[in-house]
């Protein structure tokens, strides 16, 4: 089974923007989810979704590395106590930003769960994309 999801998308905005709307809580819980996050070695956060028929899911874990343009935090999702591990990578480049998002480690839930994890973060992965894209956009055109 494939263990690592990788996005590569180039924004039309400085790297600083989108630096700013990955790594700030507030922006974070205007384009994706309420967040209570510190870019910031060593930082526990939380995520908390919006509560759905299925309830709400708290996503947790610790900043491992911040350096400007690089973002690298464990990943557990509500109960299951299984870490895996998001990177986001920012280069600047001559129309923006090209960002680079990768999310490793999905095997260690073993079996048909990271088939089905795998799954499941491939396509929010996806829609976080369409949602930081949006919010981007909308922030530049408001203004």
């Amino acid at each position: 089974m494939n263990d690592v999801i990788k996005k590569e998308v180039t924004l039309n905005h400085s790297i600083d923007k989108v630096w700013n709307a990955i790594s700030k809580a507030e922006e974070i819980s205007t384009w994706f989810i309420q967040a209570d996050f510190k870019a910031e070695k060593g930082y526990r956060y939380t995520f908390t979704s919006e509560p759905n028929e299925k309830g709400c899911t708290v996503i947790s874990g610790e900043v491992k590395n911040a350096n400007p343009y690089v973002l690298v935090y464990t990943w557990v999702v509500a109960d299951t106590k299984v870490e895996t591990t998001v990177c986001w990578e920012l280069e600047s480049t001559q129309n923006g930003t090209k960002l680079t998002l990768e999310h490793s480690g999905i095997s260690n839930y073993g079996g048909e769960t990271a088939v089905k994890m795998f799954e499941s973060f491939n396509g929010g992965w996806d829609n976080c994309f369409n949602g930081l894209s949006g919010y981007l956009k909308e922030e530049v055109n408001a203004g």
